[in-house]
Protein backbone atom coordinates (compact mmCIF):
# COMPACT_ATOMS: atom_id res chain seq x y z
CA UNK A 1 0.00 0.00 0.00
CA UNK A 2 1.36 3.21 -0.54
CA UNK A 3 2.26 5.46 1.70
CA UNK A 4 -0.28 8.40 2.59
CA UNK A 5 1.83 12.11 1.58
CA UNK A 6 2.67 14.11 4.26
CA UNK A 7 0.19 17.02 3.38
CA UNK A 8 -2.66 14.48 3.93
CA UNK A 9 -0.72 13.48 7.67
CA UNK A 10 -0.46 17.36 8.77
CA UNK A 11 -4.48 17.57 7.59
CA UNK A 12 -5.63 14.96 9.40
CA UNK A 13 -3.66 16.34 12.61
CA UNK A 14 -4.65 20.03 11.70
CA UNK A 15 -8.13 17.99 11.87
CA UNK A 16 -7.78 16.70 15.44
CA UNK A 17 -6.71 19.44 16.81
CA UNK A 18 -9.76 21.69 15.30
CA UNK A 19 -12.02 19.00 16.71
CA UNK A 20 -10.91 18.83 20.12
CA UNK A 21 -10.77 22.54 20.48
CA UNK A 22 -14.31 22.75 19.36
CA UNK A 23 -14.96 20.36 21.99
CA UNK A 24 -13.02 22.02 24.95
CA UNK A 25 -14.76 25.15 23.52
CA UNK A 26 -18.18 23.87 23.74
CA UNK A 27 -17.58 22.55 27.55
CA UNK A 28 -16.85 25.58 29.03
CA UNK A 29 -19.57 28.06 26.83
CA UNK A 30 -22.12 25.26 28.48
CA UNK A 31 -20.00 24.33 31.38
CA UNK A 32 -22.80 25.31 33.43
CA UNK A 33 -25.29 23.11 31.85
CA UNK A 34 -23.23 20.33 31.52
CA UNK A 35 -22.77 20.85 35.76
CA UNK A 36 -26.58 21.33 36.42
CA UNK A 37 -27.23 17.96 34.53
CA UNK A 38 -24.55 15.72 36.25
CA UNK A 39 -25.75 17.06 39.29
CA UNK A 40 -29.22 16.68 39.02
CA UNK A 41 -30.82 13.82 41.45
CA UNK A 42 -33.39 13.05 38.91
CA UNK A 43 -35.59 12.62 41.60
CA UNK A 44 -39.04 14.61 42.57
CA UNK A 45 -38.63 16.11 46.02
CA UNK A 46 -42.17 14.56 46.73
CA UNK A 47 -40.81 11.50 46.30
CA UNK A 48 -37.03 11.52 48.05
CA UNK A 49 -35.99 9.63 51.22
CA UNK A 50 -34.05 12.18 52.80
CA UNK A 51 -31.20 11.53 55.04
CA UNK A 52 -31.39 11.06 58.45
CA UNK A 53 -32.74 13.97 61.26
CA UNK A 54 -29.82 15.59 63.66
CA UNK A 55 -30.16 15.18 67.26
CA UNK A 56 -29.15 18.55 68.48
CA UNK A 57 -28.71 16.87 71.61
CA UNK A 58 -25.48 14.95 70.93
CA UNK A 59 -22.04 16.79 69.85
CA UNK A 60 -22.25 14.80 66.42
CA UNK A 61 -24.52 17.16 65.17
CA UNK A 62 -22.63 20.16 65.26
CA UNK A 63 -19.87 20.94 63.30
CA UNK A 64 -18.80 23.70 65.93
CA UNK A 65 -19.28 23.43 69.91
CA UNK A 66 -17.83 24.73 72.84
CA UNK A 67 -15.90 22.37 75.02
CA UNK A 68 -18.69 23.20 77.86
CA UNK A 69 -21.17 24.86 76.00
CA UNK A 70 -23.87 25.09 78.98
CA UNK A 71 -21.16 26.61 81.56
CA UNK A 72 -18.74 29.18 79.91
CA UNK A 73 -15.61 29.72 81.81
CA UNK A 74 -14.31 33.02 82.79
CA UNK A 75 -12.04 33.58 80.24
CA UNK A 76 -14.93 33.26 77.08
CA UNK A 77 -16.17 35.68 75.30
CA UNK A 78 -18.89 37.51 76.61
CA UNK A 79 -21.52 36.84 73.31
CA UNK A 80 -22.25 33.53 71.40
CA UNK A 81 -21.71 33.13 67.88
CA UNK A 82 -24.33 30.94 65.83
CA UNK A 83 -23.22 30.14 62.58
CA UNK A 84 -24.90 28.79 59.52
CA UNK A 85 -22.37 27.37 57.10
CA UNK A 86 -22.79 27.91 53.41
CA UNK A 87 -23.89 24.42 50.69
CA UNK A 88 -21.24 22.34 50.77
CA UNK A 89 -22.69 19.67 49.08
CA UNK A 90 -22.56 19.38 45.06
CA UNK A 91 -25.72 16.64 44.96
CA UNK A 92 -25.67 14.02 42.11
CA UNK A 93 -28.12 11.55 44.44
CA UNK A 94 -29.37 13.70 47.39
CA UNK A 95 -31.37 17.21 46.61
CA UNK A 96 -29.74 17.19 51.03
CA UNK A 97 -26.91 16.20 51.97
CA UNK A 98 -26.68 13.76 55.24
CA UNK A 99 -24.99 15.64 58.23
CA UNK A 100 -21.81 13.15 57.46
CA UNK A 101 -21.03 13.67 54.08
CA UNK A 102 -16.88 13.21 54.53
CA UNK A 103 -16.58 15.91 51.77
CA UNK A 104 -18.93 19.06 52.85
CA UNK A 105 -17.33 17.82 56.04
CA UNK A 106 -13.61 18.37 55.32
CA UNK A 107 -14.23 21.78 53.09
CA UNK A 108 -16.15 22.96 56.17
CA UNK A 109 -13.31 22.15 58.42
CA UNK A 110 -10.91 23.27 55.98
CA UNK A 111 -11.94 26.15 53.91
CA UNK A 112 -15.03 27.51 55.02
CA UNK A 113 -14.69 27.42 59.47
CA UNK A 114 -11.40 29.05 59.16
CA UNK A 115 -12.94 32.13 56.93
CA UNK A 116 -15.51 32.67 57.46
CA UNK A 117 -16.63 31.77 61.56
CA UNK A 118 -12.98 32.62 61.96
CA UNK A 119 -13.66 36.57 62.35
CA UNK A 120 -15.91 35.90 65.24
CA UNK A 121 -13.78 33.62 67.19
CA UNK A 122 -12.78 36.50 69.30
CA UNK A 123 -16.75 38.10 69.38
CA UNK A 124 -17.97 35.11 70.85
CA UNK A 125 -18.11 31.08 71.16
CA UNK A 126 -19.05 29.36 68.21
CA UNK A 127 -22.28 27.20 67.52
CA UNK A 128 -22.12 25.73 63.83
CA UNK A 129 -24.83 23.34 63.56
CA UNK A 130 -24.13 20.21 60.99
CA UNK A 131 -27.83 20.32 58.99
CA UNK A 132 -28.75 18.62 56.31
CA UNK A 133 -28.12 21.30 53.53
CA UNK A 134 -29.56 21.38 50.11
CA UNK A 135 -27.44 20.93 47.57
CA UNK A 136 -25.40 22.73 45.16
CA UNK A 137 -27.59 22.04 42.41
CA UNK A 138 -30.58 23.29 44.17
CA UNK A 139 -28.66 27.05 44.05
CA UNK A 140 -28.17 26.15 40.46
CA UNK A 141 -32.17 25.73 39.11
CA UNK A 142 -35.43 27.75 40.08
CA UNK A 143 -37.12 24.41 39.99
CA UNK A 144 -39.76 23.72 42.43
CA UNK A 145 -38.21 20.92 43.56
CA UNK A 146 -34.81 22.91 44.46
CA UNK A 147 -37.25 25.47 46.51
CA UNK A 148 -38.22 22.46 48.21
CA UNK A 149 -35.03 21.17 49.33
CA UNK A 150 -33.86 24.02 50.61
CA UNK A 151 -37.38 24.80 52.42
CA UNK A 152 -36.21 21.40 54.01
CA UNK A 153 -32.87 22.44 55.13
CA UNK A 154 -34.39 25.43 57.37
CA UNK A 155 -36.14 22.93 59.51
CA UNK A 156 -32.68 21.75 60.76
CA UNK A 157 -31.42 25.10 61.25
CA UNK A 158 -34.17 26.75 63.54
CA UNK A 159 -34.18 23.09 65.60
CA UNK A 160 -30.56 23.57 66.32
CA UNK A 161 -31.38 27.18 66.97
CA UNK A 162 -33.85 26.40 69.53
CA UNK A 163 -31.45 23.95 70.93
CA UNK A 164 -29.08 26.45 71.47
CA UNK A 165 -31.56 29.08 73.10
CA UNK A 166 -33.21 26.28 75.73
CA UNK A 167 -29.67 24.58 76.79
CA UNK A 168 -26.37 26.73 75.60
CA UNK A 169 -27.46 30.86 75.60
CA UNK A 170 -28.03 31.32 78.95
CA UNK A 171 -29.23 35.11 78.83
CA UNK A 172 -26.19 35.64 76.76
CA UNK A 173 -25.70 38.40 73.97
CA UNK A 174 -25.39 36.52 70.69
CA UNK A 175 -24.83 37.19 67.08
CA UNK A 176 -25.91 35.31 63.96
CA UNK A 177 -24.01 34.99 60.59
CA UNK A 178 -24.92 33.04 57.43
CA UNK A 179 -22.82 32.26 54.37
CA UNK A 180 -24.67 32.03 50.95
CA UNK A 181 -27.43 29.43 51.40
CA UNK A 182 -26.79 29.87 54.94
CA UNK A 183 -27.52 33.39 55.43
CA UNK A 184 -30.61 32.63 53.23
CA UNK A 185 -31.55 30.40 55.69
CA UNK A 186 -30.26 32.91 58.67
CA UNK A 187 -33.00 35.64 57.27
CA UNK A 188 -35.56 33.44 57.68
CA UNK A 189 -34.37 32.33 61.26
CA UNK A 190 -34.53 35.97 61.90
CA UNK A 191 -37.63 37.06 61.06
CA UNK A 192 -39.80 33.62 62.50
CA UNK A 193 -37.44 32.83 65.73
CA UNK A 194 -35.70 36.20 66.81
CA UNK A 195 -38.30 38.84 65.56
CA UNK A 196 -41.48 37.12 67.46
CA UNK A 197 -39.44 37.37 70.68
CA UNK A 198 -38.87 40.57 72.49
CA UNK A 199 -36.68 38.47 74.97
CA UNK A 200 -34.56 36.80 72.26
CA UNK A 201 -34.39 40.09 70.07
CA UNK A 202 -33.16 42.02 73.52
CA UNK A 203 -30.13 40.08 73.42
CA UNK A 204 -28.93 40.72 69.29
CA UNK A 205 -25.81 42.13 69.17
CA UNK A 206 -25.79 41.46 65.21
CA UNK A 207 -26.99 39.66 62.47
CA UNK A 208 -23.75 38.94 59.23
CA UNK A 209 -25.85 37.84 55.89
CA UNK A 210 -22.78 37.34 53.91
CA UNK A 211 -23.04 37.06 50.19
CA UNK A 212 -26.76 37.00 50.89
CA UNK A 213 -29.57 38.82 49.13
CA UNK A 214 -32.31 40.59 51.60
CA UNK A 215 -35.07 42.73 49.92
CA UNK A 216 -34.46 46.20 51.30
CA UNK A 217 -38.39 47.01 51.56
CA UNK A 218 -39.03 44.08 53.98
CA UNK A 219 -35.95 42.69 56.13
CA UNK A 220 -36.82 40.23 58.81
CA UNK A 221 -35.03 43.06 61.24
CA UNK A 222 -33.94 46.48 61.22
CA UNK A 223 -30.77 47.12 59.03
CA UNK A 224 -27.51 48.24 60.06
CA UNK A 225 -27.46 52.09 59.31
CA UNK A 226 -24.27 52.74 61.70
CA UNK A 227 -20.91 51.20 63.14
CA UNK A 228 -21.46 49.65 66.71
CA UNK A 229 -25.20 49.81 66.38
CA UNK A 230 -26.66 46.85 68.18
CA UNK A 231 -29.72 44.63 67.22
CA UNK A 232 -29.30 44.92 63.29
CA UNK A 233 -28.64 42.67 60.21
CA UNK A 234 -25.80 43.52 57.92
CA UNK A 235 -26.61 41.64 54.89
CA UNK A 236 -24.66 42.02 51.43
CA UNK A 237 -23.90 40.33 48.17
CA UNK A 238 -20.87 41.18 46.65
CA UNK A 239 -19.86 40.96 42.75
CA UNK A 240 -16.11 42.17 40.97
CA UNK A 241 -16.78 45.71 39.57
CA UNK A 242 -15.37 44.31 35.95
CA UNK A 243 -18.46 41.09 36.56
CA UNK A 244 -21.16 43.13 35.59
CA UNK A 245 -22.99 40.19 34.31
CA UNK A 246 -21.96 38.38 37.73
CA UNK A 247 -24.10 41.54 39.50
CA UNK A 248 -27.01 41.39 37.27
CA UNK A 249 -27.25 37.33 37.77
CA UNK A 250 -27.06 38.10 41.69
CA UNK A 251 -30.25 40.23 41.23
CA UNK A 252 -31.98 38.10 38.19
CA UNK A 253 -31.72 34.35 40.15
CA UNK A 254 -31.60 35.23 44.16
CA UNK A 255 -34.34 33.50 45.82
CA UNK A 256 -35.88 35.70 49.26
CA UNK A 257 -38.63 34.36 51.86
CA UNK A 258 -42.19 35.86 51.32
CA UNK A 259 -44.79 34.66 53.83
CA UNK A 260 -42.43 31.15 54.24
CA UNK A 261 -41.65 30.47 50.40
CA UNK A 262 -38.86 30.86 48.57
CA UNK A 263 -39.65 33.52 45.31
CA UNK A 264 -37.60 35.61 43.13
CA UNK A 265 -36.44 38.67 43.76
CA UNK A 266 -38.30 40.49 41.11
CA UNK A 267 -36.73 43.75 40.53
CA UNK A 268 -36.89 44.54 44.41
CA UNK A 269 -33.57 45.96 45.43
CA UNK A 270 -31.62 44.44 48.29
CA UNK A 271 -30.12 45.57 51.61
CA UNK A 272 -26.66 46.63 50.56
CA UNK A 273 -23.99 46.96 53.73
CA UNK A 274 -20.80 48.06 52.87
CA UNK A 275 -18.56 46.22 54.84
CA UNK A 276 -15.87 48.64 55.10
CA UNK A 277 -18.17 51.62 56.29
CA UNK A 278 -19.94 49.34 58.67
CA UNK A 279 -23.31 50.41 57.77
CA UNK A 280 -25.89 50.65 55.05
CA UNK A 281 -24.37 52.84 52.41
CA UNK A 282 -24.11 54.06 48.93
CA UNK A 283 -20.71 55.99 49.48
CA UNK A 284 -17.83 54.85 48.22
CA UNK A 285 -14.80 53.23 50.10
CA UNK A 286 -11.68 53.24 49.36
CA UNK A 287 -9.51 50.56 49.77
CA UNK A 288 -7.63 52.22 52.31
CA UNK A 289 -10.36 51.38 54.21
CA UNK A 290 -9.51 47.54 54.40
CA UNK A 291 -8.41 46.30 57.77
CA UNK A 292 -7.50 42.68 56.23
CA UNK A 293 -8.25 40.44 53.87
CA UNK A 294 -7.47 36.58 54.73
CA UNK A 295 -7.01 33.58 53.29
CA UNK A 296 -7.14 31.40 56.32
CA UNK A 297 -7.94 28.23 54.40
CA UNK A 298 -6.29 25.16 55.67
CA UNK A 299 -5.46 27.07 59.09
CA UNK A 300 -5.46 25.01 62.56
CA UNK A 301 -8.69 26.00 63.72
CA UNK A 302 -9.01 29.79 65.90
CA UNK A 303 -5.69 30.01 64.72
CA UNK A 304 -5.39 33.84 63.16
CA UNK A 305 -4.45 34.22 59.67
CA UNK A 306 -2.26 36.77 58.37
CA UNK A 307 -3.89 40.03 57.41
CA UNK A 308 -3.41 41.71 53.86
CA UNK A 309 -4.27 45.43 54.53
CA UNK A 310 -5.98 47.79 51.64
CA UNK A 311 -6.41 44.93 49.44
CA UNK A 312 -10.19 46.22 48.11
CA UNK A 313 -12.44 48.96 47.82
CA UNK A 314 -16.65 48.51 47.82
CA UNK A 315 -19.09 50.49 46.86
CA UNK A 316 -23.06 49.78 46.46
CA UNK A 317 -24.57 49.95 43.41
CA UNK A 318 -28.17 48.94 42.52
CA UNK A 319 -28.19 46.98 45.55
CA UNK A 320 -24.85 44.77 44.98
CA UNK A 321 -21.29 45.49 46.93
CA UNK A 322 -19.35 45.65 44.09
CA UNK A 323 -15.49 45.16 45.06
CA UNK A 324 -12.35 45.93 43.35
CA UNK A 325 -10.17 43.22 42.40
CA UNK A 326 -7.70 42.16 45.12
CA UNK A 327 -3.88 42.84 44.94
CA UNK A 328 -2.66 39.57 46.40
CA UNK A 329 -3.10 36.31 44.84
CA UNK A 330 -3.88 34.52 47.40
CA UNK A 331 -7.49 36.57 47.33
CA UNK A 332 -8.17 34.88 43.54
CA UNK A 333 -10.69 32.45 42.63
CA UNK A 334 -9.51 28.95 42.49
CA UNK A 335 -10.14 25.65 42.33
CA UNK A 336 -12.97 23.45 39.82
CA UNK A 337 -15.87 24.64 38.21
CA UNK A 338 -17.97 23.01 40.90
CA UNK A 339 -15.72 24.67 43.52
CA UNK A 340 -16.48 28.28 42.39
CA UNK A 341 -19.72 28.30 42.53
CA UNK A 342 -19.34 27.78 46.40
CA UNK A 343 -17.98 30.28 48.76
CA UNK A 344 -14.60 31.72 48.09
CA UNK A 345 -11.73 30.40 50.13
CA UNK A 346 -10.70 33.68 51.26
CA UNK A 347 -12.58 36.31 53.16
CA UNK A 348 -11.69 40.49 51.51
CA UNK A 349 -13.43 41.66 55.30
CA UNK A 350 -11.88 39.35 57.36
CA UNK A 351 -11.01 41.72 60.20
CA UNK A 352 -13.59 44.17 58.86
CA UNK A 353 -15.84 42.11 60.72
CA UNK A 354 -14.05 40.81 63.25
CA UNK A 355 -13.97 44.59 64.19
CA UNK A 356 -17.72 45.38 63.55
CA UNK A 357 -19.29 42.34 65.56
CA UNK A 358 -16.89 43.14 68.72
CA UNK A 359 -18.19 46.94 68.37
CA UNK A 360 -21.72 45.94 68.52
CA UNK A 361 -21.29 43.57 71.02
CA UNK A 362 -19.72 46.12 72.88
CA UNK A 363 -22.51 48.44 72.62
CA UNK A 364 -25.14 46.26 73.52
CA UNK A 365 -23.45 45.21 76.77
CA UNK A 366 -23.15 49.06 77.64
CA UNK A 367 -26.20 50.40 76.68
CA UNK A 368 -28.83 47.70 77.13
CA UNK A 369 -30.02 45.67 80.54
CA UNK A 370 -30.00 41.92 79.67
CA UNK A 371 -31.28 39.39 81.69
CA UNK A 372 -29.15 37.66 83.73
CA UNK A 373 -27.86 34.25 82.51
CA UNK A 374 -29.75 31.72 84.29
CA UNK A 375 -27.51 28.99 86.69
CA UNK A 376 -29.41 25.89 86.91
Amino acid sequence: MAARPKGFKRLVFASVLVFTALIAAAAFVWRDDILRTSLDPKEPFQTYDPPAAPDYRLRAAWALMPENPAVPPASAPKADVFFVGPTLFDGGRHWNAPIDDPKADRLFRQVMAPNYAGPFVRVGRIFAPRYRQASLYTLMTLRDDAKEARRFAYGDVAAAFRHYLANDNRGRPFVIVGVEQGGTLASRLLAEEVATDPAVMARLAGAYLIDTVVPADAPPIAPCLAPRQPGCMAAWAQAFENEPERAQMILDRSLVWSSGQLVNLHGRVPICFNPLLGAVSTAEAPAKLNQGAANATGLEWGARPAFLTRQVSARCVGGVVRVSRPKSASLKPSGSWTDRRKAPAYNLFYADLETDALGRVEALLAHHALPKPRID
